[in-house]
């Protein structure tokens, strides 16, 4: 698979404030720049040719997120699932997680904007997830592209830019449900998702499952870095807080069956994992 052209506007933010940087790449309608913006903009923060100014307030645009006139925005409950067992079914399937893997971009490059005052860490850890997140949506574009469709060709919800949305004014709100809420379903949704896929003999399609777990668990790990982090500077517990804002700001309600392993892996304690596996017992 030939990498992608990294387009001139992409090696231009490596000259610029890292955090004004990442809100121009979120602003990018065009999802392969997009991409290839967030990996060089990683590459170039982690090399230290683009500065992170912690202290840096933004206004926020009218214009968030930047997204193509395609896929058109529906309910989650109007998608309606196909079966693995043909082409079609498994380029809806794969068009489905290519719509995740870029809202996961816009939400990583959010985070990196949005909030000042965090330690420069915390800005490089998103920049490398979207970065991480940025090729994973380049596998799933291409592997669409070999079914004989392209991003945008099926119809797609909006729910992971919603929660962005809700939790916009809350840091701590938005590290306790994003990674370790929304994303965190994806370790659990991975494992079955790719037995079916190697069931159907897609096994090119499998092994970009494989990728994106891996990776995953990192991702929803730096969240509970974080999610801890600002837990133990204002003095919360983080059990309690995370029940707190769960029902605050609506999160959806956790349902089995877990992958307790990449859960444990990406950071969550034994008294997360046993909570879950009392969910997981009353279904």
């Amino acid at each position: 698979m030939q990498d992608p052209v990294i387009p001139a506007e992409a090696h231009a933010d490596a000259d610029a404030c890292a955090r004004l940087a990442a809100l121009a790449i979120l602003r990018e309608r065009e999802p392969a720049t997009k991409a290839a913006r967030a990996s060089a903009l990683y590459e170039a923060a982690r090399e230290e040719r683009s500065r992170i100014d912690p202290q840096l307030t933004l206004d926020e645009p009218a214009d968030l997120p930047g997204r193509p006139a395609r896929p058109a925005l529906v309910e989650p409950s109007s998608l309606k699932r196909r079966s693995m067992q043909s082409d079609a079914g498994r380029a809806v399937l794969v068009h489905a997680l290519a719509h995740i893997e870029f809202n996961a971009i816009n939400l990583a490059l959010d985070a990196v904007w949005r909030f000042p005052s965090m330690p420069q860490d915390f800005y490089l850890d998103w920049l490398k997830v979207a970065a991480e997140e940025a090729h994973h949506f380049s596998l799933l574009n291409a592997r669409l592209a070999e079914f004989g469709h392209a991003y945008g060709d099926f119809p797609a919800h909006d729910g992971l830019w919603d929660m962005a949305q809700r939790t916009r004014g809350d840091v701590l709100a938005r590290m306790a449900l994003v990674p370790r809420t929304l994303e965190a379903r994806g370790l659990d949704a991975s494992p079955p998702i790719r037995k079916r896929l190697a069931q159907a003999g897609d096994h090119a399609s499998a092994a970009i499952l494989d990728v994106i777990l891996r990776d995953e668990i990192g991702h929803v790990l730096i969240g509970n870095r974080w999610f801890r982090f600002l837990c133990d500077g204002q003095g919360l517990d983080p059990h309690t807080t995370y029940e707190r804002l769960a029902g605050q700001y609506h999160a959806p309600k956790l349902r089995g069956p877990f992958n307790f392993e990449a859960r444990r892996d990406a950071g969550f304690d034994e008294a997360e994992l046993r909570a879950l596996a009392g969910l997981d017992d009353a279904k």
